[in-house]
């Protein structure tokens, strides 16, 4: 095992974040002109092939990457990722990348709240306040029973719920699973899902947008190689903080290349959700130094 470099893992994890910002701002602009379904699809062909490769250079080659003991489990979590990827770029499409972000941005404390009853893990009164607040903060975002809300805005909650359950399945899959057996999975399913749904939906693509695609491909790819980097060499508690960069890169893209406004109750409704996101990491970092 390589030792811990917590320093490495913070750069990498902020690098991590700005190619997934570039990755949803490259999304965004394929979905707005193709498919959303084909654009995914395509997307997780390169993605598969990416997992394919990655499995076969390791120990044991794709046997031991496919083999598992929770079949069921393992592909369930690769199609929810799949609809969850689907409905957040649908979000990026509908309302753009400045507030789909402010509002996933919740989905740490989706995981706090669901970990109960999906692990079994008991969640202290410290957390539960903070996930109410960070509620708050979803509230001021998406200001219902003000004139302004759209139902549109709960689409990328929809994400976000979907993807706090994908991430809790992930753990509990790693009770019996190695990490590697999870991303083959992750892959490989997702792509066959993709396929049995997207390809209904092929359009022809101008030449210029298939450079795009190519590109929107290979940040997947990068970014998921610059995760599993982070993951590798440092600890998930002291990096995981900075996976929220996401937020300031995507709106700073939202902004550049799209034109968004950002409104003063989303900056504030963000700022409270990332901050009481921030607590409850903080809060499960202590308790797990506690029980060690």
């Amino acid at each position: 095992m390589s030792p811990q470099n917590n320093t490495l893992g913070i750069w990498l994890m902020i690098a991590t974040s700005f190619v997934f910002a570039m990755q949803d701002g490259l999304s965004r602009h394929l979905a707005g002109e193709y498919n959303v379904l084909m654009i995914i699809m395509i997307r997780y062909w390169f993605f598969a092939s990416f997992v394919i490769v990655v499995a076969a250079r390791q120990a044991g080659g794709l046997r031991a990457a496919a083999t598992t003991r929770q079949p069921i489990l393992q592909i369930f979590r690769g199609v929810l990722l799949a609809l969850e990827v689907c409905i957040m770029v649908t979000a990026l499409v509908v309302i753009g990348l400045v507030e789909s972000h402010a509002v996933f941005a919740v989905y740490p404390l989706l995981i706090a709240a669901l970990s109960g009853p999906v692990l079994g893990e008991a969640v202290g009164w410290r957390r539960w306040m903070a996930i109410a607040i960070g509620f708050v903060g979803v509230l001021i975002i998406l200001q219902p029973g003000f004139g302004v809300f759209q139902p549109a805005a709960l689409i990328p909650l929809l994400a976000a719920l979907m993807f706090a359950l994908y991430g809790l399945l992930t753990r509990y899959a790693a009770r019996k699973d190695s990490a590697a057996v999870s991303f083959f999975w992750t892959g490989v399913a997702g792509a066959v899902t993709m396929t049995l749904i997207g390809v209904w939906f092929w359009e022809p693509m101008a030449r210029g947008d298939w450079g795009w695609m190519i590109l929107l491909c290979a940040t997947a790819a990068f970014s998921h190689f610059l995760l599993i980097r982070v993951y590798e060499v440092a600890e998930a508690s002291a990096v995981q903080p900075f996976a929220y960069l996401q937020l300031p890169f995507a709106a700073a893209l939202g902004v550049l290349m799209f034109n968004e406004a950002i409104r003063s109750n989303v900056v504030l409704g963000a700022a409270v959700v990332v901050g009481a996101g921030v607590f409850t990491l903080w809060r499960a970092r202590v308790k797990a130094a506690g029980s060690s």
